[in-house]
């Protein structure tokens, strides 16, 4: 039986919707003429385990064309599972009371490859003592979601957070799964509890941080994507995202506009999906240029944000902050596979 065709219910004080094994948890939204508190932490600490995505953009392009074009749902193209690597990150929240809360955003794609990053940076160690409390899946992108059953093989009853957009194809392959065509599957079934978060507002995750769902459609059949917002005490929010397809225009223009911590923008981690597969266009140039109205003090991005698009932010002087450019990472120019960034 598929999850949509689960009974639905209602738990006692209407605070969820469960649909068998998923939860719905209902958004906070603003109150009448005001804006949503999400609380205070003390700082968040966000370590790259992998931002390379894939290892030939041209072999990718040209497999997504044979098959349609961008406009293709992902999972009907026969793509190159070697060319696959993975974007996954992990972010540790330490509170005012000095409680520390890990979590993993995103799982990349391919599984050998991410097995090696675990390996190198110590999750696996973690996944596997309960150190890492959910999976925040960010979209349905390969690059983001098919390296599930490398988390799962660790620990299969871990809690997964995905936006309710995901597609039944998504919903599959977290319950085990597996496809032919495009060269994806996950043998172990997850047995933890899945959480899917609406659009409509935020879904606090510990204090100060919380989860927003945007809704727009997205390359390669994809619909939704969820990011985050994280409130460091004194300095402001710092917005984290897998791989920000609503842009970042409008996700920190979210921040100002819905948060109550949002009138200061602190931080920004992640790919923000300005260039990724080549050089700047204008529209794109334009894009970069409109980030400095944030002001931003540190600016981490990385994975799709396209390195034409990190070189013209830091000729432009934004707070670009650097990386080692080891571990299969193109260039020190930015947060890269192993680096780690904190906002205090």
């Amino acid at each position: 039986m598929k999850r949509r065709e689960f009974v639905k219910s209602i738990a006692i004080g209407g605070a969820m919707i469960s649909m068998g094994s998923a939860l719905l948890p209902r958004p906070v939204s603003a109150t009448p003429g005001g804006k949503i508190d999400i609380g205070a932490c003390r700082s968040v600490k966000v370590t790259c385990i992998s931002e390379v995505g894939w290892h030939d953009t041209g072999k990718l392009i040209a497999q997504m064309k044979a098959a349609g074009g961008p406009q293709t749902d992902q999972w009907s193209i026969q793509w190159d599972p070697d060319n696959g690597a993975g974007s996954c990150s992990l972010v540790e929240i330490e509170g005012l009371d000095g409680s520390i809360h890990r979590f993993l955003m995103d799982v990349g794609w391919n599984p050998k490859y991410m097995a090696e990053r675990f390996a190198a940076t110590g999750v696996d160690r973690m996944l596997r003592d309960g150190e890492i409390e959910f999976l925040f899946i960010t979209h349905e992108h390969l690059d983001h979601l098919w390296g599930l059953e490398t988390v799962l093989r660790l620990k299969p009853d871990i809690t997964i957070m995905v936006p309710s957009t995901f597609h039944e194809p998504a919903f599959q392959l977290i319950e085990g799964s597996k496809f032919p065509v495009p060269g994806v599957e996950n043998a172990v079934h997850h047995t933890g509890k899945l959480i899917k978060h609406t659009p409509g507002g935020v879904h606090p995750l510990v204090p100060g941080m919380a989860a927003a769902t945007f809704d727009l459609p997205i390359i390669l059949g994809i619909q939704g994507e969820q990011s985050l917002y994280a409130n460091i005490a004194g300095k402001g929010v710092v917005c984290i995202t897998g791989c920000c397809h609503q842009t970042i225009l409008k996700f920190a223009g979210y921040a100002r506009e819905h948060l109550a911590e949002g009138d200061k923008l602190y931080g920004v981690y992640g790919g923000l999906h300005i260039a990724p597969f080549g050089p700047l266009k204008p529209e794109q140039e334009e894009m970069v240029r409109a980030i400095g109205q944030f002001g931003f003090s540190k600016i981490a991005c990385n994975h799709c944000t396209g390195l034409p698009a990190v070189e013209m932010m830091t000729t432009l002087g934004y707070p670009v902050v650097k990386g080692t450019g080891g571990s299969g990472s193109a260039s020190d120019l930015y947060i890269g596979n192993g680096d780690s960034v904190t906002f205090t």
